[in-house]
């Protein structure tokens, strides 16, 4: 491969994931402006520490609104607009009952009903009170929080690549911890897999091919523990406060923005194939691969994308939509 065609890659961690950065030329000192810009964002958004906007917000939590950056306030709009639509699996304040579970950390649990019943009671996103004059935030019950974990990566991967382009990139991938956000295409397009469920790191089902595109994968392997023989992952129903139960083990999503990724893999999950297809005639900009427990892959269209199936133990099915 000549110089003209050689990848460089840059790499950090942050937001508690290893992030790449791919580049087709030689420099540094962008891919450090690039890794500083996630840091900002990162700090404006985690709820993981204090001090953030969000956790301001969180704080002041039946008490009194919190004014934050614009950036922080849209993002928020956005999440609370996905949360309210009909039966949406998406829910930004579902942050209570994430830790309690604490699905893929230590002291991980399956808590009793009546403490479930009691999160679920602090956990309606229409309490969660925008004012577009002061940008500001109110959660109105006591012990309410935002989690933008669902969405932040997606956010911040659709921005890295504003960046890239204004600063004169028209080549380059970012894959922020299983966000990957593409900019132009190398020859031949960008090869991505879609990792078999529960296999080993690097056992793919299947590789996808893209130009200019995001793609965002959410699966029930991920992070999930087992008690008395019962499967228990990260993706929490927000009308239960159960995990999601359903024929799926993993949604891949391929739009042009990354945040509309993270929004459309919750949302698939909690609708299944069947509804998700349907849903996605309406969205011919977003596309779906969907993996169930039964061992089949089922593309909702391929207009944006070629896959290629990997693994033999799968069965590649028909168009359902």
């Amino acid at each position: 491969m000549s110089d003209d065609h050689r990848v460089y890659s840059y790499t950090a961690t942050l937001m508690g994931s290893p992030i790449l950065l791919k580049l087709f030329s030689n420099n540094e000192a962008l891919a450090s402006r690039v890794f500083r810009l996630i840091k900002q964002y990162e700090d404006l958004l985690t709820v993981n520490r204090a001090p953030s906007q969000v956790m301001d917000i969180n704080h002041a939590a039946g008490k009194h609104p919190v004014s934050v950056s614009r950036p922080v306030y849209e993002l928020i709009r956005v999440a609370k607009a996905a949360s309210l639509l009909e039966n949406s699996a998406f829910n930004l304040t579902i942050g209570p009952l994430v830790k309690r579970w604490k699905i893929g950390f230590q002291g991980d649990s399956v808590p009793p009903a009546d403490e479930i019943a009691a999160l679920l009671a602090i956990t309606d996103p229409a309490e969660v009170v925008l004012d577009d004059a002061a940008s500001s935030v109110f959660l109105t019950q006591p012990g309410m929080e935002i989690d933008l974990g669902a969405i932040a990566k997606g956010y911040i991967a659709d921005r890295v690549r504003d960046y890239l382009r204004k600063e004169g990139e028209t080549l380059g991938l970012i894959n922020l911890g299983g966000n990957i956000q593409t900019l132009g295409a190398p020859e031949g397009g960008w090869s991505l897999g879609i990792k078999t469920p529960f296999g080993g790191p690097d056992e793919l089902i299947g590789t996808l091919n893209v130009e200019n595109k995001s793609v965002v994968t959410s699966g029930t392997y991920e992070r999930f523990f087992e008690r008395d023989g019962k499967h228990y992952h990260h993706i929490l129903n927000p009308r239960t406060g159960y995990p999601l139960d359903n024929e799926l083990d993993s949604v891949t999503i391929i739009s042009t923005n990354s945040i509309d990724g993270d929004i459309w893999t919750t949302l698939i999950y909690g609708m299944g194939v069947e509804k998700g297809c349907a849903a996605l005639r309406a969205r011919p900009d977003i596309e779906a691969v969907f993996v169930t427990k039964s061992k089949e892959v089922v593309v909702s269209s391929m207009q944006h994308f070629r896959f290629t199936l990997l693994d033999n133990r799968y069965r590649l099915t028909g168009n359902t939509a």
